[in-house]
């Protein structure tokens, strides 16, 4: 069994090569910890389920310039077109397309008395019809959706019914069916709630409402349109598109296809971005903190050949030279280690409070410390076991 105190020694006697490697490893461990933690919020923001269909479904925008259009004809005539389209499932226009950082949003009173009610979270206002379920790919878990004729032309028209994101209706009833609720537009508008739907992101990724979603029956002739087809036939159908629109009334411009998919990856970018960046600086701390303890045990062999070789000859076989090597480092790593630990801490309470990132996890430092002592020790084993192979005879001529 190894000696503590003489490996204590021995890091003692040469003092700045162990400091300089011990606050290496105390700032690799607070910067890694956190960077993980970011790492995995932000992968996870990414991986959330948007409950569409993200590759089938193509948007796109129409903008009208002739004045003798009927906004609210052509926009039901337009539909009818997308609908016929070869491969084509569903087709719907829309105020708004999720994920793409803009649209409509806003909050329901639980009661018509607006000065004492609660209100529900800040949610996103999805206007649409019998066909939007269709057309996004989302999945009813309760109740129904809208009947044609429910469906109105007029944004304030009193006759709201609502299908909603399952992630409100818990929210807002919790342990309850929704189906059947009521929710209150000031005091005078009330809103029934006939459907829920397993999964409904709203337009803005970084908000914490994200998951809270409505879709009212309102047929809103706007200029954005989503269009349902396998992904395959996304080629063809812009140009089918754009034929057969332009066909029906040349006096206006169609642009910006884009599937949800896309929009999605467009919106996520800075986060993909922050990923790989931090992926890349936890890589390279890792890489230099092992270097670095590969270059300090590379230097204490020239430097404690003799010893080395003093211990070879009293007896001290491979296993135990390679064994001091090992323990130094541990006792280096560990030390490093824990202080980077609490230093983690204190940098995650400090992102918490300026960046409105959550509190780090404790698993984060624990795992991180793991990590640099395998880091560490595969850094440490090769230039040990060459120490390992001095023989007494070599060691003592090299003096």
């Amino acid at each position: 069994m190894l000696n503590i105190k003489p490996i204590f020694s021995s890091l003692l006697r040469g003092k700045s090569g162990p400091i300089l490697l011990l606050m290496q490893i105390i700032l690799s461990v607070a910067i890694v910890a956190n960077a993980s933690f970011i790492i995995h919020e932000r992968l996870s923001m990414m991986q959330r389920d948007s409950g569409i269909d993200e590759e089938q479904v193509l948007t796109f925008n129409l903008y009208n310039f002739d004045p003798a259009i009927d906004a609210t004809t052509q926009n039901k005539v337009d539909q009818g077109i997308l609908r016929s389209l070869p491969h084509v499932q569903a087709a719907v226009s829309t105020n708004m397309l999720p994920l793409s950082g803009s649209g409509w949003s806003s909050t329901l009173n639980h009661s018509p008395d607006p000065e004492t009610s609660k209100t529900t979270p800040q949610l996103a206002m999805y206007l649409g019809t019998e066909h939007t379920i269709a057309t996004l790919g989302l999945k009813l878990v309760e109740g129904r959706n809208f009947y044609p004729d429910e469906i109105s032309d007029d944004v304030n028209s009193p006759n709201k019914l609502l299908i909603i994101s399952k992630a409100l209706a818990e929210e807002t009833w919790p342990n309850e069916s929704a189906i059947g609720k009521h929710l209150w537009v000031g005091k005078d508008v009330q809103v029934t709630v006939i459907g829920v739907v397993e999964n409904l992101q709203g337009a803005w990724v970084d908000s914490d409402d994200l998951e809270y979603s409505i879709i009212q029956n309102v047929d809103y002739g706007g200029r954005s349109y989503m269009v349902r087809l396998p992904k395959e036939y996304h080629g063809d159908a812009k140009e089918q598109i754009i034929s057969a629109l332009m066909k029906e009334n040349p006096n206006r411009v169609i642009d910006d296809f884009r599937s949800i998919a896309e929009i999605k990856k467009s919106t996520y970018r800075d986060h993909e971005l922050m990923v790989t960046v931090l992926s890349l600086m936890v890589v390279l701390l890792l890489a230099i903190t092992s270097l670095g303890l590969t270059g300090m045990v590379m230097f204490n062999i020239q430097r404690r050949t003799k010893q080395i070789g003093t211990r070879r000859a009293l007896g001290a076989t491979k296993r135990d030279i390679l064994s001091l090597f090992l323990v130094e480092n541990y006792i280096i790593c560990i030390i490093g280690g824990l202080v980077g630990a609490v230093l983690a801490v204190l940098l995650g309470q400090q992102l918490m409070q300026h960046y409105s990132l959550p509190q780090l996890a404790p698993i984060y430092p624990v795992m991180t410390v793991l990590g640099m002592l395998l880091v560490t020790t595969v850094a440490v084993v090769l230039p040990a076991r060459k120490a390992a192979n001095i023989s007494p005879a070599i060691a003592t001529r090299s003096v």
